[in-house]
């Protein structure tokens, strides 16, 4: 049951990520085409709720779609199993989530964490 769970988690999370990255990719060929520098482009993100949101939310998506995954490829290449499984898909999540969130944190309120 757990396994079936984590399969509707990870498809899930592919769902709202799809939009997501072609968000992503539209505001920085944008931005790019548009001649904008790092300073500009920080600028407009800096002190915004809304691209707080955007990449929170893209952030916590990924986290949990890679960490599980990885959880798969862990099992059967690397032969993972019970409480080393999960704790493996739970360090690989927590991890992700740390970077993800000091560097949304870091353009979006300017300052790190």
């Amino acid at each position: 049951m757990l396994t079936l769970r984590l399969y509707m988690l990870q498809r899930i999370t592919a769902l709202l990520m799809a939009p997501l990255v072609v968000g992503h990719l539209a505001v920085m060929i944008i931005a790019v085409q548009g001649g904008l520098s790092t300073a500009e482009i920080l600028g407009r993100t800096q002190g915004s709720a809304a691209w707080f949101m955007f990449y929170g939310t893209f952030v916590v998506a990924v986290c949990i779609h890679a960490a599980i995954g990885l959880r798969v490829v862990a099992h059967e290449w690397g032969g993972l199993k019970g409480i080393g499984l999960d704790a493996f898909m739970w360090g690989t999540g927590l991890g992700l989530f740390a970077l993800g969130a000091r560097a949304v944190w870091a353009v979006t309120f300017g300052g790190a964490l």
